[in-house]
């Protein structure tokens, strides 16, 4: 019998099943917990707003969306985004999955923090960053039915979310500074590292080997 949360019907593949397990096994509880919490907040949004995922690479796409926090898949920089877009696409891979499918999944964990863009993309992609957005800042929290929060919540437990999950931040990017450039994870380092300064566009321009 499949496991259901605040209506939501957890998918039962063996693809599911060993993601499940393998993120379990790789990460943390906070990352795990919180990658299912995003699933189940992903799949409540797009019923609401009418988007119709597909179920299993939307999960795919949840568990593994923070995956590069932890293991860089690269040992070349790139944003952690990337990574765990990244690590999904080798693990898709291995099961067979089509190239569609695959970049499907790709572009929603990559895509995951950028705003404006997921919304115009698949169901799977836009799905992605509004669960994404309601358990990383609230994002239509209060438009939830408090009963289906709570039964999310005591299925996967935030814990001390707020903290645990801005120092896993924190610690996942703070040897890649270079990496956040133009993206909301400059935040981060701008919080936690005292000589941590940002660069800007503008810097950019007027630094540029051009004469004008």
């Amino acid at each position: 019998m499949s496991e259901i949360i605040a209506g939501v019907e957890i998918p039962e593949t063996s693809t599911v099943a060993e993601a499940t397990r393998f993120i379990r096994e790789t990460t943390n509880p906070l990352l795990f917990h919180h990658s299912c919490r995003v699933f189940l907040f992903s799949s409540i949004h797009a019923r609401t707003l009418g988007l119709d995922p597909d179920p299993e690479l939307l999960y795919v796409a949840a568990l593994f969306h923070d995956t590069g926090l932890l293991t860089p898949f690269s040992e070349a920089e790139q944003r952690f985004e990337i990574d765990g877009a990244d690590h999904a696409r080798a693990f898709l891979l291995e099961r067979g999955f089509c190239s569609r499918a695959i970049e499907v999944v790709w572009n929603a964990i990559a895509l995951h923090t950028t705003p404006g863009i997921p919304g115009r993309m698949a169901p799977e992609v836009a799905a992605t960053n509004l669960g994404v957005l309601t358990d990383a800042i609230g994002l239509g929290l209060n438009e939830l039915d408090p009963a289906m929060v709570d039964e999310i919540t005591a299925a996967h437990p935030r814990g001390d979310f707020k903290n645990e999950f801005l120092q896993t931040f924190h610690q996942g990017l703070k040897h890649r500074p270079s990496t956040t450039y133009g993206t909301i994870n400059a935040d981060i380092l701008e919080h936690f590292v005292p000589d941590f300064r940002r660069t800007s566009m503008v810097e950019r321009v007027i630094a540029s080997s051009w004469s004008a």
